[in-house]
């Protein structure tokens, strides 16, 4: 079902429910999909993007204009765009879910019990996986391909800023799903801007079995605070680098400056910089310069002010702060164990890293940092699906239990217990 739904909230309540029923029926037909079908469409779907090219650019300058137009600021404007490099990275990470193994119906651990049956776990889809996001049309294929590859149907909702652009992508899902033979309705993109598909869509739990919210605060804040569906979401991304007192100083800088200024706006870019005591002199000048030239402003604590003449003064609340933005915090600490409570204090479990040669402090950090992803001696911008070896990701999960950290295909699957036996009957 693709027509735009229209009138008051009745009407969207009807038309969500009516999305739901069809994407539990095609989440179904998926289940009996093989891996041949489902990279067969993938592969099309890819065609069809790499054959829309024009179009598909032609209709996000609609959407950058208007996103201007209505006063989106830079950091939304950078994720809505599509460039030719961004389309190619869309199709190639098509491409690349295709070639990844497929986890639906591997099955593990099964071992003999004493009653002579075999039990083992069997990874399956999770069914229907609605996707509520903003900004970024390219999360419109990511998600479809994964979902598709995991065998899990899927109801996209994007927001109204990516309108047009999410309209000509979904056309090109839709022809290669239909060029595969795949039940069209495996991919649904809602059609209604009406901010009440959102509301009827987190709250149908016998039409959806998970939610993922891609988007600022308020969106997904209110997506946790609201669903009854369960939820698998990150709020935000206060991503840390600390320079040890052992680093090497010439990769503590690399590091530290792709880290903030590879791209400002994604969730995993740095946004607070600590430096041991010790370190201070190899890297903060030299650091200062690079983020200085490129526009950078730093916000530091009393120390670093006094190394910097130029740096802020950081209040309370930049150690807890989102840039999204050439802005960053910048404090010195005493050692390791002021850095460790620093992150696991004012960090959001997204993404941190430690620059060290020191084995045992680089184990420390991995076991005492209460984050989803844990890094030595590498940029925070690796924390990504793709660069993770998981194709393109459907997003980043803090949560705990499921799925942590970038949620790739196992990310969208679940275990079943199975059971073989012969005859076997309980004593």
């Amino acid at each position: 079902m693709q027509q735009t739904a229209t009138g008051d909230v009745g009407d969207v309540a009807h038309y969500m429910q009516t999305l739901g029923r069809e994407a539990r029926a095609a989440s179904a037909e998926l289940r009996r999909l093989d891996s041949g079908r489902k990279n067969a469409a993938l592969e099309a779907i890819a065609a069809h993007l790499d054959a829309a090219r024009e179009t598909l650019e032609s209709a996000n300058r609609e959407d950058l204009a208007r996103g201007r137009a209505n006063g989106l600021d830079d950091a939304l404007i950078d994720r809505l765009a599509l460039n030719p490099a961004r389309i190619d990275a869309m199709i190639a990470g098509v491409r690349q879910v295709a070639t990844l193994p497929d986890p639906v119906g591997e099955i593990e651990g099964l071992r003999y019990q004493p009653s002579g049956i075999q039990v083992g776990q069997m990874r399956v889809p999770l069914g229907v996986i609605g996707i509520i996001y903003e900004s970024r049309p390219n999360v419109t294929v990511e998600a479809a391909t994964l979902c598709l590859k995991s065998g899990n149907a899927c109801i996209l909702r994007g927001g109204s800023e990516a309108a047009s652009s999410n309209a000509a992508i979904a056309a090109c899902i839709r022809a290669g799903l239909v060029t595969a033979g795949v039940v069209e309705t495996a991919v649904q993109i809602v059609a209604t801007t009406d901010r009440a598909a959102v509301g009827t869509l987190i709250t149908m739990p016998d039409f959806v079995d998970v939610i993922v919210p891609r988007g600022g605060k308020s969106l997904i804040g209110r997506v946790a605070n609201e669903a009854t569906v369960p939820v698998i979401k990150h709020l935000d991304g206060v991503c840390h680098v600390y320079i040890d007192a052992a680093a090497d100083p010439e990769k503590a800088i690399a590091i530290a400056d792709n880290a903030k200024t590879q791209r400002y706006s994604p969730c995993n870019t740095m946004e607070t910089l600590l430096i041991h005591r010790d370190a201070v002199a190899a890297v903060l000048p030299r650091l200062a310069t690079i983020y200085r030239d490129k526009g950078v402003e730093l916000r530091g604590c009393a120390v670093t002010q006094a190394w910097l003449d130029d740096a802020l003064e950081a209040s309370e609340a930049d150690w807890s702060a989102e840039y999204l933005a050439p802005i960053l915090a910048v404090r010195i600490v005493d050692d390791f164990d002021q850095a460790v409570a620093h992150i696991n204090r004012y960090g959001s479990q997204h993404t941190d890293a430690i620059v060290t040669e020191s084995v045992t402090l680089a184990r420390r950090f991995l076991a005492e940092v209460d984050s989803s992803s844990v890094l030595i001696n590498a940029s925070t911008r690796f924390a990504d699906g793709f660069e993770y070896g998981l194709g393109a990701e459907i997003g980043i999960s803090t949560n705990k239990l499921h799925a942590r950290g970038p949620v790739g295909l196992e990310g969208l699957t679940t275990r079943k217990y199975v059971v073989f036996g012969d005859g076997h009957v309980r004593r």
